[in-house]
């Protein structure tokens, strides 16, 4: 078993399946993908009940809100001016390119669908593979401070620290599976906010056995 699918196991023995992404459908997922960046969850999901009671979670309806209304709406999860252009732009976007048809959408391969979601204002890699797993059910490995944080501590690094690298670490030792690496990407999430923190609560790792940090 390659170290990576070692830790996988590890992971999910102790935390059990994660369930992630939590939202009732793949628009809900979009937009959360975006509200997401550089916020905490649970401020996430004030501003994505407040675009629910406000029948504001389409494509359409967040392009009939007006600016001041949906940064009002969005608040809660932090640079709001920021995200509510982005959201707008989306909205926008899949109106003109797809005629809000996200099933005509995923129909892309990975790779084209990555490209076309990189072109909109906003959505950097991190967002659009997050997009391309959670909302098109499709294999990419997500990568995040979290899942950087977690490899070098154990002592698996890629050449160079790019996203690129990372990623590439992962998919090139894992099966391309969507479910194997929406799960994966889950337990590090909760690995790394719960135990493996900035300041790591090393005794209670699942993962301090094979640790270089904790090593040493």
């Amino acid at each position: 078993m390659s170290t990576l699918l070692q830790i996988y196991q590890k992971l999910i023995d102790r935390y059990g399946p994660q369930h992630w992404w939590p939202a009732d459908e793949p628009f809900e997922v979009i937009v959360g993908a975006i509200l997401t960046q550089s916020a905490a969850w649970t401020n996430v999901e004030k501003a994505i009940a407040n675009l629910k009671e406000a029948k504001a979670l389409s494509p359409r309806a967040l392009r009939q809100l007006s600016q001041p209304e949906l940064t009002r709406l969005i608040r809660p999860c932090g640079y709001y001016n920021a995200k509510a252009l982005k959201l707008k732009a989306f909205a926008q976007w899949l109106e003109k390119n797809y005629n809000d048809d996200l099933d005509k959408l995923f129909a892309s391969d990975i790779a084209h669908l990555r490209q076309q979601l990189l072109s909109i204002h906003g959505i950097g890699e991190e967002t659009a593979d997050s997009i391309i797993l959670y909302a098109a059910n499709k294999p990419i490995f997500v990568i995040d401070a979290y899942t950087r944080r977690i490899t070098s501590r154990i002592g698996i690094t890629p050449d160079g620290d790019s996203y690129t690298a990372f990623q590439s670490l992962f998919m090139n030792n894992l099966p391309p599976d969507a479910r194997l690496f929406n799960e994966y990407h889950a337990l590090l999430v909760h690995l790394g906010k719960n135990v493996c923190r900035k300041q790591p609560l090393c005794l209670q790792c699942p993962l301090n056995d094979i640790c270089h940090f904790y090593a040493n």
